[in-house]
């Protein structure tokens, strides 16, 4: 099966909710003996004012939450270098967005900032000079702007948005069960 999770950098939500899903396709591998492929796109949400929900939500599914210390950024450069991470490998991919959500919810760092964007795309493996290139460049300014408009004429409102074999969504957190399930009735359709 195949997953796009539309999502944001800077939500809180899309952290979480893309944690629980990640976890939940893992465990319908696991007893399924089906792979799902999961790859992320951009999308722009309107923030949840919620913000000890989304901490206690955090904490419940493993994840720590600074808010006192993020830095309020734009997440248009992190989504291009996202893009690019995709185009080389989804599984690098996801390790930048995860190294992203770490240092935006837990570091403070800026994800806005070339320098960070940089170095952690060299962490998740890509080139350092590349990135910095690209992040010079503008680079992928297209195929974010695409990826926001697809998931605004998709109706993602709520993160993260979850697209499984482009037929069917799944819209907001869930629990790692609920997701499961959904995946389960899912796959059963098919």
């Amino acid at each position: 099966m195949k997953a796009i999770v539309f999502a944001d950098v800077t939500d809180a939500w899309s952290y979480v909710g893309s944690v629980r899903f990640e976890r939940a396709a893992a465990l319908y591998s696991i007893v399924s003996g089906q792979a799902i492929d999961i790859s992320y796109r951009a999308a722009t949400f309107t923030p949840d004012i919620g913000a000890v929900d989304v901490v206690s939500a955090a904490r419940i599914s493993g994840i720590d939450l600074n808010l006192e210390d993020v830095v309020a950024a734009d997440s248009a450069d992190a989504w291009r270098v996202l893009t690019w991470a995709r185009s080389v490998s989804p599984e690098i991919q996801r390790d930048l967005l995860f190294e992203l959500w770490r240092a935006h919810f837990l570091e403070g760092a800026d994800i806005a900032d070339d320098f960070v964007l940089a170095t952690r795309a060299a962490l998740a493996g890509l080139e350092l000079e590349t990135a910095e290139a690209l992040l010079a460049s503008s680079e992928f300014e297209a195929e974010v702007r695409d990826q926001r408009e697809t998931a605004a004429a998709i109706g993602a409102e709520h993160a993260p948005f979850v697209v499984v074999e482009a037929t069917h969504t799944i819209a907001g957190v869930h629990s790692q069960d609920d997701y499961l399930r959904a995946l389960q009735e899912i796959s059963a359709q098919h």
